[in-house]
């Protein structure tokens, strides 16, 4: 219950900042919309499948949940800024406890967000079938990577660090080397090979593998993920539990 009251205080506190809201929900159909265009100018003698909805829709899906790290980081960093966090501490939370009292709301958010995103695509030709289901499952631990990754930072970082890292730099790495930007397979060389050793890339390529229905290849991509997750939400809660023990000292 008290991991349930903290994080209903989160989600209020994410919803009051329209901003949030945008680049939450609005954003991901604006890329989405974007892509459409470039799609639909492509002449169809082209053959191109490169924007097309059932690869762009994967993908948008999951960048999107990149800024639920700069949510999570602000939030936890502004926190601790105030007194809201010393106060707490004398509670009989544990580091675990606040840690996923910040993680749920953005979670349900993600799901919102995913159900969205995937309907606007079926608006625009994505064939509605159960493996966007799967596919909004699969989003999921790219997510909790992000979160987790917010989490970190804000838990050792003050809220400018965190606008900046979690921010700018981190939306921009997670576009260009997830291949939302502009396909990897275009590209090649060293930015493709740096690609396949981060997160971002296979969190897509599992997603687009979801939707076409080719489930033998969406685990060598997701485990993947599932390592970054584990290890950015495991430091996370360390990192928070070594503040907890420095703010109590």
């Amino acid at each position: 219950m008290k991991i349930f009251l903290f994080a209903k205080r989160n989600a209020k506190e994410i919803l009051r900042d329209p901003i949030n809201l945008f680049f939450g929900m609005g954003f991901p159909l604006v890329l989405l919309f974007l892509f459409s265009v470039i799609n639909s100018a492509i002449p169809v003698e082209a053959n191109n499948t490169t924007f097309s909805i059932e690869n762009t829709a994967p993908g948008i899906a999951t960048f999107g949940t990149a800024f639920f790290a700069l949510f999570s980081g602000m939030l936890l960093a502004k926190d601790r800024t105030t007194s809201f966090l010393m106060r707490l501490f004398a509670s009989p939370m544990s580091a675990l406890d606040f840690i996923l009292g910040y993680t749920l709301p953005l979670l349900v958010m993600a799901v919102v967000q995913e159900i969205i995103t995937f309907l606007a695509a079926a608006l625009l030709g994505l064939p509605l079938s159960v493996n966007i289901l799967l596919a909004i499952l699969i989003v999921h631990p790219i997510a909790i990577l992000f979160i987790g990754l917010g989490l970190l930072c804000g838990s050792i970082l003050n809220d400018k660090a965190v606008g900046g890292i979690c921010g700018a730099l981190l939306t921009n790495i997670a576009g260009w080397f997830s291949g939302v930007f502009i396909p990897l397979d275009l590209i090649g060389g060293v930015l493709k090979q740096i690609a396949g050793v981060l997160p971002f890339y296979h969190s897509v390529e599992a997603a687009k593998e979801a939707i076409i229905g080719n489930y033998a290849g969406i685990m060598p991509h997701l485990a993947v993920v599932f390592v970054y997750a584990v290890i950015f939400y495991a430091l996370a809660v360390l990192a928070f539990r070594h503040k907890m023990r420095g703010d109590e000292a």
